[in-house]
C-alpha cells in the first residue's frame, strides 16, 4: 500500500525522489521520508503528513545523486515521525512496502544481540535483522534475511559502505524498474517511472536488483545473473495528471467512455455478426467449455463488479457462479477442481488477498483467469489467462474507470462464454455486443447531466446516515454506490436488497433519512416502486434512479429527486447508473470540504492482508 521509490543517476536525487513520492502519494499519505547518500554519509529526512510537508524540510544544500523515498500508509505503529520510513539500524537504511508477520518473534531474537527498536514498526525489525547479518556481502545478508522473514515485502536498501548503490528485493509487494539517460529508478508503481522511460520490468520475487547510475543488474540470491522481461507502458505522462480537472477522481469519471472503448475494441470481431473475441488475449474457448462452475474472487469495488458479473453469468450460462470475498475465500477451504474456473478481478493486479486466492485456486487444480489493469502485475503473471482492462492509470483512491472497465471485461466474458456454449445465438450475442459497444456514448450522455447531480449533492452534505436499495443487478450496483459514497464523504452508508427492508432495515429509516433507490430493471420495477413507497411512508428522502421510459408513469410524491438514465437496453443500464452514483459521491465529498482523492485511512492498491 505504501509508495516507495529509489533513484540513482545524474540528476538531483532529492528532487527526483520528492517528485516520485508526489506521484505515488495515493498509495499512502500518513508520513513521508527520504534517505540519500551525501558526502557526510547517509542523510535521512522524515515528516508526518503529506509529501509537500517533507519537501519543505529537506535542506536545499543536500547534494546527492542516489537515494530512496517512502510515503506511508500506517500498519504497524501509529502515525508519527519516529515510525515514518526510512528506518536505519547500524549500516542498513531501508524502506518497505508490506507487512512482516513474524516481526515480534524476530524482535525478541534480536533483543538478545543488544538491538532494541526505537519505533513500533515491523520495518525497523527487518532493518535490524539485515544489519545483524551484514558483513559486507549484500547478497549473503539478503539470503539470510529471506530465510527468516515471513509476510510480504518490497525493500529498497542502502548499505552505508556501498555508496550510490540501492539493493532491492521483494516478496508479494510490487516493484518495477527502469533505466534511462538520467539514471536508474525503482518504484512500487509504474506511474513514477513515466518521466524516465516507457520501458520497464517487474522485479521477480526473491531476485535482487542492484541499482546504480549506470544501470540495474538483476541476480538470483546466489548471484546468478538474470535477464528480466521488459514491458512497455502504453500511456503517457498526461494520463497520470489532472489535466485541468480539480481532482483526479473527476477526471477519471470523465475518462470512462474512452477507458471502456479501449477495453472493448480489441475484443470485437466484426463480420456478419459482432462477436466477442479473445484470440489476441490468448484465451481459448476451451476455458469456457470445460468449466462447470465459476468462482469470482475479488475485494471491494472489484468484488462489486463481480457481483454484477455473477448475475449475468447465471442468467445466460445456467451454471453455478459464486462471488467470494478474496480475504475469506482462502480460509474457507473452497471446493474446487479441474472443471472450476476462478476469475480474479483486481485493478492493480497486486491485491494481496486476491493474489492469495489465485494461488489457492491453482493449488486445487482450478483454471484461473485474471481481469486486471496492470501488465506484468503478480496476478497477471501467475494466472493461466489474463484479460487486461486498458483503463490507464487510476490515481484517485476511489475507483471509477477501473470499475466500469472491469464490468465491460466481465460482460465480454459472459457473452463469449454463452455464445461458444451454445446458450445464445450469434444474432443474440451480436445484439448484446452492439449495446455494449454503445456504453461509451451512453456514459457521455450521463456526464452531460452532471449539473443536476451537483445540485442534488448539496442536499446530502449535512447528512450522517444514508441507504441504497435495489434488486438484482441494481442491488449489486447499490453495493458499489454505497462504498463509493462512504469512502470519500465519511457518511455512514449501507446497501440493502430492497426486499429485505422489512427484515430489520426499516427500523433505521426515519424522517429525512436519504434513501437512494435504483430501479433500472423492468422485471422487478413494480416491486422496487413498492419498496420506495415503504420508505417514503416512513419519511425518507428518496432519490430515485430509473430509465428514461419510466419517468412519465411514476406516481407523484414518491420521490424528492429523480435521476434518469438515457434510453438503453436494460442489460447495460448499470454502466449509466454507476456514473450517476460516482458523481453523487464526488460532489458530496467536495461540498463537505474533504480530500476527494485521498480519503482518510485509505490508500490505493491494497498490497497487505
Amino acid at each position: 500500500m505504501c509508495g516507495i521509490i529509489g533513484f540513482c543517476g545524474y540528476l538531483d536525487a532529492k528532487e527526483e525522489l520528492v517528485k516520485g513520492l508526489a506521484e505515488l502519494e495515493y498509495r499512502g499519505y500518513d508520513s513521508a521520508g527520504i534517505a540519500c547518500f551525501t558526502e557526510q554519509g547517509i542523510e535521512v529526512v522524515k515528516s508526518v503528513g503529506k509529501v509537500e510537508g517533507l519537501r519543505n524540510r529537506i535542506p536545499a544544500k543536500m547534494e546527492t545523486g542516489c537515494g530512496i523515498g517512502h510515503t506511508r500508509w500506517a500498519t504497524h505503529g501509529g502515525v508519527s515521525e519516529i515510525n515514518a520510513h526510512p528506518h536505519t539500524c547500524g549500516s542498513v537504511t531501508m524502506i518497505h512496502n508490506g507487512i512482516i508477520e513474524n516481526y515480534h518473534a524476530l524482535a525478541e531474537e534480536l533483543k538478545e544481540t543488544g538491538r532494541t527498536p526505537v519505533s513500533q514498526t515491523d520495518t525497523e525489525i527487518a532493518a535490524m535483522l539485515l544489519d545483524s547479518l551484514y558483513q559486507g556481502d549484500a547478497l549473503a545478508a539478503l539470503r539470510g534475511a529471506v530465510e527468516k522473514l515471513e509476510g510480504a515485502y518490497a525493500f529498497c536498501i542502502l548499505f552505508a559502505d556501498q555508496k550510490d548503490v540501492i539493493y532491492c528485493i521483494r516478496k508479494g509487494s510490487p516493484l518495477v524498474c527502469c533505466s534511462s539517460e538520467e539514471g536508474s529508478v525503482v518504484a512500487s508503481d509504474m506511474v513514477a517511472l513515466l518521466r524516465y522511460s516507457k520501458e520497464y520490468f517487474v522485479l521477480p520475487e526473491f531476485q535482487v536488483a542492484k541499482v546504480t547510475k549506470s544501470g540495474i543488474s538483476v541476480t538470483e540470491l546466489d548471484g546468478t545473473e538474470v535477464s528480466p522481461s521488459m514491458l512497455s507502458i502504453q500511456w503517457d505522462m498526461s494520463a497520470a495528471q489532472k489535466n485541468g480537472f480539480k481532482h483526479y477522481m473527476l477526471k477519471e469519471i470523465h475518462e470512462q467512455p474512452e477507458a471502456i472503448r479501449r477495453t472493448l475494441t480489441p475484443r470485437m470481431k466484426k463480420g456478419r455478426y459482432l462477436l466477442p473475441d479473445f484470440a489476441e488475449d490468448g484465451i481459448p474457448d476451451t476455458v469456457f467449455l470445460q468449466a462447470d462452475r465459476i468462482v469470482i474472487a475479488a475485494c471491494g469495488t472489484a468484488m462489486h463488479a463481480g457481483m454484477l458479473g455473477r448475475i449475468l453469468m447465471e442468467r445466460l450460462l445456467r451454471i453455478p457462479v459464486s462471488v467470494e470475498v478474496a480475504s475469506e475465500f482462502r480460509y474457507a477451504d473452497p471446493i474446487l477442481d479441474e472443471k472450476s474456473l476462478v476469475i480474479l478481478v483486481s485493478q492493480s493486479g497486486e491485491t494481496a488477498d486476491t493474489l492469495a486466492a489465485l494461488r489457492l485456486a491453482k493449488e486445487k487444480g482450478a483454471k484461473t483467469l485474471a481481469v486486471v489493469n496492470v501488465k506484468g502485475s503478480s496476478i497477471a503473471r501467475e494466472s493461466d489467462y489474463v484479460l487486461y482492462t486498458h483503463a490507464g492509470p487510476e490515481i484517485a483512491v476511489a475507483s471509477t474507470k477501473a470499475y466500469t472497465a472491469q464490468l465491460a471485461a466481465l460482460y465480454l466474458l459472459v457473452f463469449r462464454f454463452a455464445y461458444v456454449a451454445g446458450k445464445i445465438s450469434a444474432e443474440e450475442v451480436s445484439g448484446y455486443m452492439k449495446e455494449l459497444d454503445g456504453v461509451g456514448e451512453l456514459i457521455e450522455k450521463v456526464l452531460e447531466r452532471k449539473e443536476q447531480v451537483k445540485e442534488l449533492s448539496k442536499r446530502l452534505t449535512p447528512v450522517q446516515d444514508l441507504f441504497f436499495i435495489g434488486r438484482g443487478l441494481d442491488y449489486a450496483l447499490a453495493c458499489e454506490g454505497s462504498i463509493k459514497l462512504k469512502e470519500i464523504t465519511y457518511i455512514h452508508s449501507e446497501a440493502y436488497a430492497a426486499g429485505e427492508l422489512k427484515h430489520g432495515t426499516l427500523s433505521l429509516v426515519t424522517g429525512g433519512t436519504p434513501v437512494i433507490a435504483l430501479a433500472t430493471q423492468p422485471e422487478v420495477f413494480g416491486k422496487m416502486i413498492s419498496n420506495v413507497k415503504e420508505v417514503r411512508a416512513r419519511g425518507a428522502m428518496v432519490i430515485l434512479i430509473t430509465k428514461e421510459e419510466k419517468k412519465d408513469g411514476l406516481e407523484s410524491g414518491i420521490f424528492e429527486e429523480h435521476l434518469v438514465i438515457p434510453f438503453c437496453r436494460d442489460i447495460v443500464a448499470p454502466f449509466a447508473a454507476a456514473v450517476y452514483l460516482q458523481l453523487l459521491a464526488y460532489y458530496t465529498s467536495s461540498y463537505r470540504g474533504l480530500d476527494v482523492d485521498q480519503p482518510r485511512n485509505l490508500a490505493k492498491s491494497v498490497t497487505v492482508e
